[in-house]
């Protein structure tokens, strides 16, 4: 070949590389945002400013289309969501689907940690998720992990003031864990979509339900349907943002950064967002007519004694299963005491 030729050639595989270079650079991506509570919602806030600052820093190559409210289906199919693609992220809740993520739902055993803000950096804590955590979260790319603030019990007749107060009450659940500290607590656990918390109370289906301030007056506008709420902030409920495999495999690696930039150290945001959801969210409840209500110190450890006690059961019975239930327990324990005195804790 003769040298103008090879020149010529050369050239022209620069440009052609440098317009594929371009082409990708300048490719635009539809994401499909799925959620299942209402936009009014602190993390449907933070859901939304973060897609819009994907859109913005993204000089508008990514795209946000939200589904909020359960838009896209029942919060139970939310992880499915985002491992088949119907969703290209969602955000979704672990104890939806009972059994399938039982390393990560060990934060949600009774009294593990004082508030979402500690929660969220048990979480996402590198070596914890590393180790254990990811590996449950299959079919997916893991953005983050988040607890919600502590919750207890909210009832519609009768008030828990003491232990026994808890026997003969239909009490909702959110995991499996809660379930056996209700259980423990001698009431009877009952199974009830966050979505049907209110219709099932007002039909007298169930006399309370297990949830968080933010949970009980925002999201689900209790008010005026619980009269009475124990303030045990016993429990969190852990939640993932996920996306899907095949559209993270789309992204070119600049938008790959961005979109963990995006979600990386982010815990001290997200956790403050859901503990400042607890003062509103009681002012809705009370000014709905219920009481909030402090145990005794005495009754309170009794009620701790029994949480114990469950959480000792759970990780004798997934330890049974084969699972490294008690080095996640340690390893979570440890986490929390880590970040405890530098992070809101309701247990103050």
């Amino acid at each position: 070949m003769k040298p103008w030729v090879r020149v010529a050639a050369s050239a022209g595989a620069v440009l052609l590389l440098a317009g594929a270079g371009s082409a990708q650079a300048q490719q635009k991506f539809e994401m499909k945002l799925a959620y299942f509570v209402g936009d009014q919602h602190a993390m449907s806030q933070w859901l939304i400013k973060w897609s819009e600052g994907l859109e913005k820093d993204s000089g508008g190559r990514i795209t946000v289309k939200r589904f909020p409210n359960a838009q896209m289906g029942p919060t139970p199919q939310h992880y499915d969501f985002a491992r088949t693609g119907q969703a290209d992220v969602s955000w979704f809740l672990h104890g939806g689907t009972p059994g399938r993520f039982p390393l990560t739902e060990i934060v949600n055993l009774p009294f593990m940690v004082g508030s979402a803000e500690i929660g969220t950096k048990v979480l996402n804590d590198a070596e914890l998720r590393s180790k254990y955590l990811d590996a449950e979260h299959r079919g997916i790319k893991l953005l983050m992990l988040l607890t919600h603030q502590p919750g207890g019990p909210h009832t519609t007749k009768k008030p828990i003031r003491t232990l026994d107060d808890f026997k003969g009450l239909r009490l909702r659940f959110a995991s499996p864990t809660v379930r056996d500290l209700v259980a423990g607590l001698g009431a009877t656990p009952v199974g009830v979509p966050p979505t049907e918390i209110a219709e099932q109370l007002q039909k007298g289906t169930i006399d309370g339900t297990f949830i968080d301030y933010g949970g009980a007056g925002i999201a689900f506008r209790l008010g005026g349907i619980v009269k009475y709420s124990t303030e045990l902030y016993a429990y969190v409920t852990s939640f993932g943002v996920g996306m899907n495999e095949d559209f993270w495999n789309k992204l070119p690696a600049d938008l790959k950064k961005l979109v963990m930039d995006s979600m990386t150290g982010k815990e001290k945001e997200v956790g403050e967002a859901w503990d400042g959801l607890d003062v509103p969210g009681k002012k809705l409840l009370v000014d709905g007519g219920s009481e909030a209500i402090k145990l005794s110190a005495a009754e309170n450890e009794k009620v701790r004694k029994i949480g114990a006690e469950v959480s000792e059961a759970k990780i004798k019975e997934l330890q049974d299963k084969g699972l490294p239930a008690r080095q996640v327990y340690d390893m979570m324990r440890a986490l929390a005491a880590k970040h405890t005195p530098t992070s809101k804790n309701f247990w103050n």
